[in-house]
């Protein structure tokens, strides 16, 4: 069986995340995160990473450079697997970009997932969005509680909320996608490879809806 090659597209806090992690553990792909890669070369304090940080802070999409390069070597770690990109392709020039490595590689998408959520509803989640610097683990004050108040579940350590989780960064990350992201949907919308899913339920059932939907 070939290997699997899906997109997953979402406005931040959309949950695209969670639902890769999901779909990567359900189909045995690897899970490629433009924002944890990013975030890793930032806490390294990489070449890439220094250079991304300021960006990050700002709720700036990071240089096409900066991206490029992060994406080529993870699609070069993953030869021959099946993968599923979360936080990329972003932009318009990204997707054409990407079409390009992938003809390069011999590669093709199978799948295009996008998110669809209430920007309002965006706001909500990531103001209440906790993580653990230790482990990773994701938390939110309304829906994923910790059962000590502030102590991640998984290793102790106490949760932060990140600087990107800010409300007035949130709304301006909004904007942001909506301005260079949205045309990136329309772009797999003309290739007849587009699939719209409703981001507004819990996981389980968007989760649902997505393995439907590739079907």
């Amino acid at each position: 069986m070939a290997a699997l090659h899906v997109i997953i597209l979402g406005a931040p806090g959309s949950g695209k995340g969670t639902q890769a992690a999901r779909l990567a553990s359900e189909k045995g792909l690897r899970h490629l995160s433009t924002g944890d890669m990013l975030r890793d070369a930032v806490a390294k304090k990489t070449e890439i990473g220094l250079r991304a940080a300021e960006y990050m802070r700002e709720g700036r999409l990071g240089p096409d450079e900066i991206i490029f390069a992060l994406m080529r070597e993870a699609l070069a770690a993953s030869e021959g697997s099946g993968w599923i990109l979360d936080g990329f392709p972003r932009t318009l020039a990204q997707a054409e970009e990407l079409d390009k490595m992938l003809i390069e590689r011999g590669e093709r998408i199978d799948y295009v997932i996008d998110i669809a959520v209430d920007p309002e509803l965006i706001v909500r989640r990531l103001s209440n969005r906790r993580v653990c610097p230790k482990c990773k683990a994701v938390y939110n004050l309304d829906t994923i509680r910790t059962k000590v108040p502030g102590r991640c579940d998984a290793c102790g350590a106490e949760i932060v909320k990140r600087p990107d989780d800010e409300e007035a960064t949130i709304r301006k990350r909004l904007r942001v996608y909506e301005e260079q992201t949205a045309p990136v949907i329309e772009h797999y919308r003309a290739r007849g490879g587009l699939v719209t899913v409703d981001g507004s339920g819990g996981i389980e059932e968007i989760f649902a809806e997505i393995l439907r939907a590739m079907k």
